[in-house]
């Protein structure tokens, strides 16, 4: 007769409820494990001989290997290796995944990359155990299952997944490649070609892409993990860890060049080597020791090592804290929205309206007529299928997202978001037939980009639940979202609009009511000194490559075209009558362009030409920037960035960081604007900036707030 599942084998259910009292029910416990004193992990022998090793890290939603994880990991070994147990199952007793990867804060301040290597090797040396120990070692894996999570996995005999995991190695993202042993462990078992990719992007892979590959052995639903976790522990799932013929071929030194050099072009296209050298030293691992993996694990360590005590990567990192610090702003808080409303069905109101139907909401857009809202219905389906794979989903979406042309649905919207035109007369009309109709714990939020919140509030009969929700274009790519606050606004409707901020995946940044707020603030004097300096007669290929050299993502002329040429003017006049004297003026070529319908990509011309498909059309020169360009398009930047942190719009210099590389894109390398000034030296820029207004005028001012930093 078979004993019950659970004293045989682990089910996720009962490990997220309880791990110990499954491990209490296993009989004959070995003393080698029963004496264990651990933390982090659960560790036991089930009554068919098989070891149960469950990453369960204390105080933690999420599973790292920091360095207790790792020392307790090296006592369950040594336990592991004295009684040979029939097979060993790695798992997970978090509902978040298998294991996340490295703990990067125990990385964030090494500088010594001899110390880095010893760190490395330590770890090397645990999964190298694991991968020696003689009975079949198995990682079955749910959710994420990411960078030294992975490298554990890879160091088994089998990984089993669920339908629901997903794999990668985001190293890339913190100017890294994988260090304890991804690079070969992974490249020995699959094609070169999709193995470097993978971790060229950094992009995880759902479990059939990872199945595909021959990352993994099988893919399973959860209700069937302990099936196929015995099915391997008897040598009969059927495995195949070599490489295809080609990728035989790929690895062998006549062809490695050749193939690392055409990644390299590809990488190139992406990001700059002086920039971000991880992806290059990824693909320099490959040519220089692919095939010999002896030699390319030790490379790999001392490449590791480089680029973690490196600025790029440290930067990189820091920026991965700042994204955390965002986040934080909702721990602890509740939303208790379930059903969002949106007024206004234009690219902006559509497709925010598309984005919390995608992120499990009810939503009612509105407009004035059917077709306003059928452009923003196809965008969504669009959105939909591209982001939502398993059978159903995007027609559930699809289901959740409901025109509304009689605006039923602000009787019912707990949240109720206007993306109307930008004129405070129309807003102002919206809020008053929103207010006669919702709910009395609705919030009202409007998306404005530059409208004072003290002026669209005036009126309102409860201006402490109006707020300012202001989402960037492409709303599904722009991973900020700007929490506007006014005087009137109360602290309970301020915590429910950051927690839903949260909720559906974006980054939520507490900003003051004022003219730009902090993101358009800062960047819309970057445009317009672009402009100047095309009227004054510089290529705009140049006045791009200037700011792209400077480390940006795309450079301020193609920008403001994709935007909108419209929608650029606007925020500048709207700042320009705001703000004053000090401001740049607008030139008159700019208004003139857009008086004329040349608005960019979505009218097909702006200050460049699109084809048909919506490609810009660049002219090729050997003309370069002068030497003071590329300071007199990011200076204005950060001396806005200096002025909303001296003038309380944000908080912290951190958040400033945080908001404009998240807002803007903002070279991520670099580590953020006031990062940058304090490495920079905020003496020698004010001076800068300083000689700047004495050549072009006020617009270079330093604000007053420059003082602190001196």
């Amino acid at each position: 007769m078979r004993e019950p599942l659970e004293t045989r084998a682990i089910a996720l259910e009962a490990l997220t409820s309880d791990p110990l009292t499954i491990a209490a029910a296993a009989k004959s416990q070995p003393k080698e494990l029963s004496s264990l004193k651990l933390e982090n992990w659960h560790a036991y022998l089930d009554s068919d001989g098989c070891a149960w090793v469950i990453a369960d890290r204390k105080g933690s939603s999420a599973n790292t290997l920091s360095t207790p994880v790792l020392k307790e990991l090296d006592v369950i070994l040594g336990g592991l290796e004295a009684i040979s147990p029939k097979a060993v199952i790695f798992r997970s007793a978090k509902k978040s995944g298998f294991i996340m990867g490295a703990e990067i804060s125990e990385f964030s301040n090494m500088v010594e990359s001899t110390a880095v290597k010893a760190v490395l090797d330590r770890g090397l040396a645990l999964l190298d155990r694991i991968e020696k120990l003689p009975a079949p070692t198995i990682a079955a894996i749910h959710g994420y299952c990411l960078g030294g999570g992975l490298e554990l996995a890879l160091a088994c005999n089998y990984r089993i997944i669920t339908d629901d995991a997903r794999l990668g190695f985001p190293e890339v993202q913190l100017g890294l490649h994988p260090g304890l042993g991804g690079t070969w462990r992974t490249l020995r078992m699959v094609d070169p070609d999709v193995g470097i990719e993978m971790m060229l992007t950094g992009r995880s892979l759902y479990a059939r892409q990872a199945k595909k590959m021959g990352l993994v052995d099988t893919v399973t639903q959860e209700r069937h993990m302990a099936s196929a976790i015995e099915w391997a522990r008897k040598g009969k799932l059927k495995t195949d860890h070599t490489l295809s013929t080609k990728g035989v071929a790929m690895n062998l030194g006549p062809a490695r060049p050749l193939i690392a050099g055409q990644m390299e072009k590809q990488t190139a296209k992406k990001a700059r080597r002086e920039h971000y050298p991880a992806p290059y030293a990824m693909i320099d691992l490959w040519r220089q020791h692919g095939g010999d993996w002896k030699e390319m694990r030790r490379a790999e360590s001392e490449s590791f090592a480089r680029l973690i005590t490196s600025e790029t990567s440290q930067n990189l990192v820091r920026v991965f804290f700042l994204r955390e610090e965002l986040k934080a702003a909702a721990k602890g808080k509740e939303a208790k929205i379930k059903h969002v409303h949106v007024i206004g069905a234009g690219v902006m109101g559509g497709d925010i309206a598309a984005w919390s139907a995608l992120s499990g909401y009810r939503v009612t857009l509105q407009d004035m007529k059917p077709e306003f809202i059928a452009p923003a219905m196809k965008r969504a389906q669009k959105l939909f299928t591209r982001k939502l794979r398993a059978p159903g989903e995007a027609r559930a979406a699809m289901d959740r997202l409901i025109p509304d042309l009689a605006g039923d649905g602000i009787a019912k919207a707990d949240l109720i978001i206007e993306a109307v035109t930008e004129k405070p007369e129309i807003k102002q009309l919206v809020y008053s037939q929103c207010e006669a109709r919702m709910k009395r714990s609705a919030i009202l939020a409007t998306n404005t980009s530059s409208l004072l919140l003290e002026t669209l509030a005036a009126g309102l009969k409860a201006p402490k639940r109006f707020c300012g929700i202001h989402f960037f274009n492409p709303v599904a790519k722009m991973p900020l979202v700007e929490l506007v606050s006014h005087e009137g606004l109360d602290k309970q409707t301020l915590n429910r609009a950051t927690k839903w901020i949260a909720d559906i995946g974006k980054l939520p940044l507490q900003v003051k009511s004022a003219p730009g707020f902090l993101v358009n603030r800062a960047l819309t004097p970057y445009l317009m000194e672009a402009f100047i300096a095309y009227g004054e007669g510089v290529k705009p290929e140049v006045i791009d490559a200037a700011a792209e050299d400077f480390g940006m993502p795309m450079g301020p002329i193609e920008l403001a075209d994709r935007v909108g040429l419209d929608v650029a003017l606007h925020a500048a006049a709207s700042m320009k009558k705001q703000i004053g004297g000090t401001f740049p003026q607008i030139p008159d070529w700019f208004k003139k362009k857009v008086a004329a319908g040349d608005i960019g990509r979505k009218s097909g011309k702006g200050i460049y030409a699109y084809d048909e498909n919506g490609k810009v059309q660049k002219e090729e020169t050997d003309e370069r920037a002068d030497d003071g360009l590329q300071d007199r398009l990011i200076l204005p930047m950060l001396n806005a960035c200096v002025a909303c942190l001296a003038d309380g719009i944000v908080e912290s210099a951190e958040l400033t960081d945080g908001g404009i590389i998240f807002g803007t894109g903002f070279a991520p390398f670099r580590g953020g604007p006031m990062h940058y000034i304090e490495k920079r030296g905020a003496n020698e820029i004010h001076s800068k900036l300083e000689a700047l207004a004495e050549q072009y005028g006020p617009r270079f001012k330093p604000h007053k707030g420059w003082k602190t930093l001196l």
